[in-house]
């Protein structure tokens, strides 16, 4: 995803380190539409020094694919932290 393809608003420190930086990919790959594979990018954040970073940052994100997670993984984890609070 290059950067100037990137979300509005300011980005974090750990963008330009991302593996999708440094290759410049195609940002359609990290917003498929509806029913595409969101492999291709998957297999770009395998191998990402800031996966961690950006998955956190995701789970903020409504679309696309954010630290390896797609749209529907990231609902469920959130889901799952939401249940974790409310049972502490």
């Amino acid at each position: 995803m290059s950067t100037n393809e990137t979300p509005a608003g300011e980005l974090p420190e750990w963008w330009s380190d991302g593996e999708c930086q440094r290759i410049g990919a195609p940002v359609d790959w990290f917003f498929p539409e509806r029913g595409a594979s969101a492999a291709p990018a998957k297999s770009i954040c395998a191998v990402c020094p800031v996966i961690d970073e950006c998955r956190e940052y995701g789970m903020s994100q409504k679309f696309g694919v954010w630290g390896g997670l797609s749209e529907r993984e990231r609902r469920r984890i959130r889901s799952q932290r939401a249940r974790e609070r409310g049972a502490a």
